[in-house]
């Protein structure tokens, strides 16, 4: 019984959210950086590149609605409660990406965008199970880790997506690379589904369901009673406000910055594909790491605070660098303050994020209303992208993440202000 993997075994826990989220990574590092960019080589403007961002990033803004309910009022499977739908995610994710190869040419962003847009919507239920999966199996005084080591797979996900896309759209061609995206997402995902919630689960297919037990669900009406009761406290709307605020300055900036940075300095789009995935990697393994034994060590609201600090200071250094005209001279130095204080914050945000939900039968609901509420705001700045840059400029797109993070910095100085429950570092558990 001891060689099946189950997530009892931290060590099986670690590698089925990793693998988890480097599928994630591989599909992102595809779409929304290696084929954004070959968007952008192709003379496609920011806002035409920004509705693609917003076409796949759409069902992340609505995963509570779409996801959340089902998984936390999920009855029991032979599968394993939550992992049943894991699996049910994968399938549904892989056959919507098999539908790029019937797309005859790359340049139907419309086609394009709504095969990302549906492949998000079977994306969203994996990520809602494996966060229910986290909810249900890490405890608290790991869950500081469980985010890095989560983050880390997305990010090597992604590194490793955007490095060979940038290749492969290139080199061999759109539907060659699509292939290879579905063989490689493939192998991620079967790993992430290896892993069993308990030794008598089934590995797939099971032969038949499993009734009554502890899997009784409330009613529905109770249920959004409650849930909407715990999201209207001053607390919840305020840290609300925060998630959507930091994804909408960064991906408005983020959008604006890679257009720049290929038509107006010259960089070739392989190149920033290449330093993206470069910088990703960089703070979504050892940087990851860190802040996520400083989370687990001291408490993820301290993490947070400094974490919304150094992104602070990040994009005020920005701002002053596009405003003295150093853009194309400092393009290398800007492309680094943007990509890696911004990648860690997420590492200490999902521990507070997860603690101020715990603790009640919605947990996963709640945890990704936040959550989806990051996406909306990354939605939301990516489709401003093109109206913005005429208005405030790179500069001023700068600036304003700067101020964001300056206002989220205060309010994490005050942790009760945004967390019901703030979250601490169980020292006996350490």
């Amino acid at each position: 019984m001891t060689a099946i993997p189950t997530l009892a075994r931290p060590a099986w826990r670690y590698a089925a959210f990793l693998a988890a989220y480097a599928y994630q990574g591989l599909v992102a590092g595809f779409s929304l950086t290696a084929l954004a960019n070959h968007y952008a080589g192709l003379g496609m403007s920011a806002g035409e590149v920004g509705q693609h961002f917003a076409l796949a990033g759409l069902p992340w803004a609505v995963q509570p609605l779409l996801w959340g309910p089902l998984l936390d009022r999920a009855g029991p499977s032979r599968l394993g409660r939550r992992r049943a739908w894991l699996i049910a995610g994968l399938l549904g994710a892989q056959a919507a990406l098999a539908l790029l190869l019937l797309i005859p040419d790359e340049r139907s962003l419309g086609l394009v965008g709504a095969v990302f847009c549906l492949h998000s919507a079977f994306a969203a239920l994996m990520d809602t199970a494996a966060d229910r999966l986290i909810l249900d199996h890490v405890p608290t005084a790991e869950l500081g880790r469980t985010s890095a080591c989560s983050r880390a797979g997305f990010v090597l996900g992604t590194a490793a997506g955007t490095l060979l896309f940038s290749w492969s759209l290139g080199t061999l061609g759109f539907p060659a690379s699509v292939r290879i995206l579905l063989a490689a997402s493939g192998l991620a995902g079967l790993l992430a589904v290896a892993v069993r919630e308990a030794p008598g689960d089934a590995l797939i297919l099971p032969s038949r369901r499993v009734s009554g037990g502890p899997g009784r669900r409330r009613p529905l009406g109770r249920f959004l009673r409650r849930l909407l009761a715990a999201m209207r406290r001053p607390q919840s709307l305020r840290l609300l406000a925060l998630c959507f605020a930091i994804d909408f300055t960064l991906a408005l900036f983020e959008v604006r910055l890679g257009v720049a940075l290929v038509q107006e300095i010259g960089w070739e789009s392989g190149a920033l594909s290449r330093a993206q995935a470069g910088l990703g990697l960089l703070a979504g393994t050892l940087g990851a790491l860190a802040v996520g034994f400083w989370a687990d060590r001291a408490g993820p609201v301290p993490a947070l605070r400094g974490l919304l600090l150094a992104c602070a200071a990040s994009f005020g250094g920005i701002a002053l660098l596009i405003a003295a005209g150093r853009a194309d001279a400092a393009g290398a130095a800007i492309l680094a303050l943007a990509s890696l204080a911004p990648a860690l914050l997420v590492v200490a945000l999902v521990p507070a994020l997860m603690g101020a939900s715990r603790g009640s039968g919605s947990a996963a609901t709640q945890f990704e209303l936040y959550m989806a509420v990051l996406n909306l705001g990354s939605v939301s700045g990516a489709a401003a992208a093109g109206a913005a840059g005429p208005l405030i400029g790179l500069a001023g797109t700068a600036t304003l993440a700067a101020a964001t993070f300056a206002a989220g910095t205060l309010l994490a100085a005050r942790p009760h202000l945004i967390l019901r429950q703030v979250p601490r570092h169980p020292k006996n558990n350490a």
